[in-house]
C-alpha cells in the first residue's frame, strides 16, 4: 500500500510539474483596457475621447406634434398672409429630431468648448420635400468668455418655448429655437452677474419704399419693383440694402437662486437700396439707426411648489421691430369670410426724396409655470405687441396701400381716417405629463387676437383693392381671433 500511495502522490507531483512549465511558454494574458472613462468635469454623460484629455457628451431629441388651426405653418402663424380659404392648411403636422455633441477640454485660459446639433425639422400639410427636412440650429464656440457661431441672441430673456409649444403663434425676441450667428464677449462679475457685449447678424423685418404699391396680403419687394432679395432671406427683407455692419447688442444679467433679471439693448443700422428701379443716379435716402431696448424678469417660487417659477420680458424698438416680433416676422393678415384685419409690419418707411421715418413698436410677455403634482405641471401665458407709424409713415403708407382717396404723396384726403396702428394680445396654456425624466406628452391652447389697422373705407365701409384676397372680392376691417389646439409628444437621449 505504502509503495502504491508513493506511485500516486509521485505520478502527481510530476503531472503538476509538467502543466506549469507549459503554462510558462503560455503568452500572459493582458489587463482589461478601460476604453470608456468617465468625465465628471461638466456633469453627467461627458466621457474621456480615447487618448485624449477632451471629454464629449453625444445626446439629442426626438418630437412629434400636431396642431389645429395654424394656417399651414407652426413657425409663422395663423397670420401669416391667411386668407382662409378652401387652400389654407389649418391642420400642420411636424416632426423634429436632433443629435446633439458637446465637446470640452481646459486650456490654460479656461474651458474650450465646441457644440453643434443637427437633424431634421418638418411643417407637413403633404407637400414635403428634402429641403424641409434638414436643420442645424447650434454650432457654435466658447473659450476664455468668447461665444462665437449659432447659438441665441444675448439681447433674449424670455424663453417661449418654456413656457408654449406654440412659440411661433405669439410676438416675442426669443430666437433660442431656430438659433441666431453672434461673436460676443461675456465678463463675469461674481455674486451671479455678468455683462456682454456682442456683434450679431442684423435682425431685419421689412423696409417699405412708399413709392410702390403695398398690396397686405402678400409678402412682397416693397421697392417700386426693384428687387433686393437677400439669398436664406425671407423675401419680405423689402427695399433694405445689403448687410453692412451686424447688429451691436449689450446686457446686464443676474442669475442666483431667487431667479434672474437682465436689462438689454440692440443698436440696429436701417439701410434702403435705392429710390427707385431707374436707382436714379444710385440716389437713397441716409442711412438711420434704429434699436431696441428691453428688460426681462425671472422669480421662482419653491414656497408655492417646487419648479414654480413667473417669467417675463418687456421690449421697446424704433427701426428695429424683430427684436419685438422675432416670429412671426411678416405683415400681419386674417381674412374670415368678408371681414380682415391687417397689420404691416416694417422698420421703416420712405418715398422718392425722403428720408426713412422710423417704426415704433413695444410690448410685453409673461408667463407663470405650476407644478400640480412632480409629474404634471402647467403653464399660463400671454402677452400684448403694439406697432405705430408716425404722420408720414402712415401717409406713405396709405398712399402706397390706395387708401388715401383725394390725398397726395405727402398728404392725407380731408377727414382720412386711414391708420397704419395695429396691436396682438395672445393668451394660453398648456398642460405636461412628464412621464419621466426623459419622455413627456403635452396639450395647448392658445388664442390670440389682431387688431386690425383701419384703412380708409370705401362705399358701404369696405376696404380698398390693396386688402382683396383673391375672386375681386372687397373686404370689410374687422379685428380676427384665432384658436390654436395642439398635442405633442417629446423623447430626450439623456435627462
Amino acid at each position: 500500500m505504502k509503495m502504491v500511495k508513493s506511485l500516486l502522490l509521485g505520478s502527481a507531483a510530476g503531472l503538476v510539474a509538467v502543466t506549469a512549465g507549459q503554462a510558462a511558454d503560455l503568452p500572459v494574458k493582458a489587463k482589461p483596457v478601460e476604453y470608456v472613462k468617465v468625465c465628471s468635469l461638466y456633469g453627467a454623460g461627458f466621457y474621456y475621447m480615447p487618448g485624449t484629455d477632451m471629454c464629449i457628451k453625444i445626446g439629442g431629441w426626438v418630437r412629434y406634434e400636431v396642431t389645429e388651426g395654424a394656417n399651414g405653418s407652426l413657425t409663422w402663424g395663423p397670420y401669416n398672409g391667411n386668407a382662409n380659404t378652401r387652400a389654407t392648411s389649418n391642420l400642420v403636422f411636424r416632426a423634429r429630431g436632433y443629435i446633439t455633441a458637446d465637446a470640452r477640454e481646459q486650456t490654460a485660459y479656461g474651458t474650450a468648448r465646441g457644440y453643434i446639433a443637427v437633424g431634421a425639422s418638418t411643417n407637413d400639410v403633404g407637400l414635403n420635400t428634402a429641403a424641409n427636412q434638414f436643420s442645424a440650429n447650434r454650432a457654435f464656440v466658447q473659450w476664455a468668455g468668447i461665444t462665437a457661431g449659432i447659438t441665441q441672441s444675448f439681447y433674449d430673456y424670455y424663453s417661449a418655448p418654456a413656457a408654449a409649444y406654440r412659440g411661433g403663434g405669439f410676438p416675442s425676441s426669443d430666437s433660442g429655437d431656430p438659433g441666431w450667428t453672434v461673436a460676443g464677449y461675456t465678463a463675469q462679475l461674481g455674486n451671479g452677474m455678468s455683462a456682454t457685449v456682442s456683434m450679431e447678424t442684423r435682425r431685419t423685418t421689412q423696409l417699405i419704399n412708399g413709392s410702390g404699391t403695398v398690396n397686405t396680403n402678400t409678402v412682397g419687394t416693397y421697392n417700386g419693383g426693384y428687387s433686393t432679395t437677400i439669398a436664406g432671406v425671407s423675401a419680405n427683407n423689402g427695399a433694405y440694402g445689403g448687410q453692412q455692419v451686424g447688429d451691436i447688442v449689450g446686457n446686464l444679467r443676474v442669475d442666483q437662486a431667487w431667479g434672474g433679471a437682465q436689462i438689454m439693448g440692440a443698436a440696429h443700422e436701417v439701410n434702403a437700396g435705392y429710390y427707385s428701379n431707374a436707382v436714379l443716379n444710385n440716389a437713397h435716402p441716409s442711412d438711420a439707426w434704429g434699436f431696441a431696448v428691453g428688460a426681462g424678469l425671472r422669480l421662482n417660487f419653491p414656497s408655492v411648489a417646487q419648479g414654480d417659477y413667473f417669467q417675463s420680458q418687456v421690449n421697446y424698438s424704433q427701426g428695429a421691430l424683430r427684436y419685438l416680433f422675432f416670429t412671426p416676422n411678416s405683415d400681419w393678415v386674417k381674412a374670415n369670410g368678408s371681414s380682415e384685419a391687417y397689420g404691416v409690419l416694417s422698420d421703416g418707411v420712405f418715398i422718392n426724396g425722403t428720408s426713412i421715418e422710423l417704426t415704433t413698436g413695444w410690448g410685453v410677455n409673461a408667463s407663470y409655470e405650476h407644478y400640480w403634482a412632480p409629474q404634471w405641471h402647467e403653464s399660463f401665458y400671454g402677452g400684448y405687441y403694439a406697432v405705430s407709424y408716425d404722420s408720414n409713415a402712415n401717409i406713405y403708407l396709405c398712399n402706397a396701400e390706395g387708401q388715401n382717396v383725394g390725398g397726395t404723396a405727402t398728404t392725407l384726403a380731408a377727414g382720412s381716417a386711414c391708420s397704419n396702428n395695429w396691436s396682438v394680445w395672445y393668451a394660453g396654456s398648456r398642460l405636461q405629463w412628464d412621464v419621466t425624466k426623459t419622455f413627456y406628452l403635452g396639450v395647448e391652447a392658445l388664442y390670440d387676437n389682431l387688431q386690425s389697422a383701419t384703412p380708409e373705407l370705401g362705399a358701404g365701409g369696405f376696404i380698398g383693392a390693396p386688402l382683396t384676397t383673391g375672386g375681386g372680392a372687397f373686404k370689410q376691417e374687422s379685428n380676427q381671433g384665432n384658436w390654436m389646439v395642439s398635442f405633442r409628444a417629446h423623447k430626450d437621449f439623456l435627462p
